[in-house]
């Protein structure tokens, strides 16, 4: 968690509910410290510490001893203060821990970017992790389909024209590549047969792309 939802209340039920916690904790919080544990320094480590909270409020909400954990980076010469109630990983691992969160916060905008998941269906645990799947597999499927037809085009973009064709009768294989596979573009691209919408929406991405000044015609499908 970051430091910025720092909630002792939300935190000390992730404690009563078995679960652990690493957050950052900020340059103004009262503590005192209880022990301090064997470091290795070699690490970036500079301290490793049971702690208590002092302050009215956050002793209210959290009575429980917590961990702090002081670390510098090597990379940005910063030093970072962490917080958890864990007291059974090394300290070096807590801190791994909240760098790889970074790791799941880019997972998430990836799903927002790519999977195309405005809003879950469900709310169980069943039902969201079938929605991410079904669009995790739709995404291999074009990514399979882009690499098997040699298409130019990225993914994003054929996922725009599969989301508009889709209740289309049109043989969109062949659309994709006779349309998305120019690899010349001194050579005209007069016509395609599509829907209205999706032709200029293509065509209008390809003379984007291109740059061309050609006559440029979507011929609506029957």
């Amino acid at each position: 968690m970051d430091r910025g939802f720092l909630d002792f209340e939300r935190l000390y039920r992730f404690h009563q509910a078995g679960s652990f916690f690493v957050t950052r904790g900020k340059s103004n919080l009262k503590i005192q410290r209880r022990y301090s544990h064997p470091i290795d320094r070699q690490t970036g480590l500079i301290c490793d510490q049971s702690v208590v909270l002092t302050g009215f409020y956050s002793h209210q909400s959290f009575q429980a001893p917590l961990r702090r954990i002081r670390f510098k980076d090597p990379e940005t010469a910063k030093t970072l203060v962490f917080l958890t109630n864990n007291f059974v990983l090394p300290a070096f691992t807590i801190t791994e821990l909240y760098r790889c969160r970074w790791q799941v916060e880019l997972f998430f905008k990836w799903i927002k970017q790519h999977l195309r998941i405005k809003a879950f269906y469900g709310t169980s645990e069943n039902s969201v992790k079938s929605q991410i799947w079904i669009a995790v597999s739709a995404y291999v499927l074009v990514a399979i389909v882009k690499k098997r037809l040699h298409l130019s085009a990225s993914l994003y973009e054929i996922l725009q024209i599969l989301s508009l064709t889709m209740f289309e009768k049109i043989h969109w294989i062949n659309y994709l590549h006779k349309s998305l596979r120019v690899t010349n573009t001194s050579l005209p691209i007069t016509s395609c047969f599509c829907s209205t919408n999706v032709g200029t929406l293509l065509l209008s991405s390809l003379k984007m792309r291109f740059k061309q000044d050609a006559p440029w015609a979507a011929v609506c499908s029957m």
